[in-house]
């Protein structure tokens, strides 16, 4: 069961919202979709759906479009949460699971797990209303997967929560997906899909401008950024060219420069001034690339 996504566009009026996007998602597999507001990923994701149709280019999951007949096979977690807050829990999660045809005492058993694993037991009766936004993220994120999708869609699935909970969260998501479940997923917070993802796509106003495999996507960038520790002032290297950025350190800094090649000249200059306590190239972190490609649109 594969989720292929074929030269996909959706215009609205004089907007282009999603343009040209081809994606291939294997059972099991885990997919980050990137993107600042106005990119692009909320539209993509009502398409996999069939909540509004393309403009052109196709999406099957399992060789075939998914329609309200076979939306059992699938979880969402929108990033506008729906909850109704005068129900209870229980009342909530029993009215969005027999819509996906689960018998009652199969939805309770599911839902008392997901509640002790949640470390929330006591919200069974409780209204949706009278919980803390981050558990009813939680509530909203059992409705997602109570029925055991096949393919499962998380738009900012960690927006919001603490540390405590986005890593419980996390467990829960990785644990799924060992299941078998096929998941993509948006988020801005690039550490959590550095973590869970291997294969990743960028939007940018519609347009993929990164996509592939993050390793590979990471070595092959052109950018490093080099760790430095020394007992003096490192100002001097904003001079030296091919640098992009110094983040001064209590101890040394970060320097941000255009390419491995560069790394050399660096420590040359460094090692005239004086001992170096540490000097580490490494490969730029998923933020930095996001910042790189995102451009303006990544602080909207």
């Amino acid at each position: 069961m594969t989720l292929e996504i074929n030269h996909l566009k959706k215009r609205f009026d004089e907007h282009q919202a999603v343009d040209d996007i081809s994606l291939s998602v294997n059972k099991g597999d885990m997919f980050g979709m990137l993107g600042a507001n106005g990119a692009g990923k909320t539209t993509t994701f009502r398409m996999i759906f069939g909540l509004i149709d393309p403009t052109a280019g196709s999406v099957t999951w399992d060789k075939d479009r998914l329609s309200y007949k076979r939306t059992h096979l699938v979880g969402y977690l929108p990033e506008e949460r729906g909850l109704f807050p005068k129900l209870t829990v229980k009342e909530q999660l029993i009215y969005l699971m027999r819509l996906n045809n689960m018998k009652k005492p199969d939805i309770l058993r599911e839902m008392r797990h997901w509640l002790d694993r949640f470390q929330v037991p006591e919200y069974e009766n409780k209204k949706i209303e009278e919980l803390s936004k981050g558990n009813q993220q939680k509530i909203q994120f059992m409705a997602a997967v109570i029925h055991k999708p096949e393919l499962l869609i998380l738009d900012e699935p960690f927006s919001g929560l603490d540390p405590v909970n986005s890593d419980m969260l996390k467990e829960a998501v990785l644990d799924i997906q060992k299941q078998g479940t096929t998941i993509v997923f948006s988020s801005h917070q690039m550490r959590n899909v550095e973590e869970l993802c291997e294969d990743l796509i960028m939007l940018k106003r519609g347009k993929a401008v990164l996509q592939g495999n993050l390793k590979t996507i990471k070595r092959s960038y052109g950018m490093k950024s080099i760790s430095i520790r020394a007992d003096y002032d490192l100002d001097f290297l904003h001079s030296v060219p091919g640098v992009l950025s110094l983040d001064k350190r209590k101890d040394g800094a970060i320097v941000k420069v255009e390419s491995e090649d560069i790394a050399e000249s660096i420590f040359h200059h460094i090692a005239k001034k004086g001992f170096v306590r540490k000097f580490e190239v490494e490969e730029p972190s998923l933020h930095d690339i996001f910042i790189d490609k995102a451009g303006e649109d990544a602080h909207e």
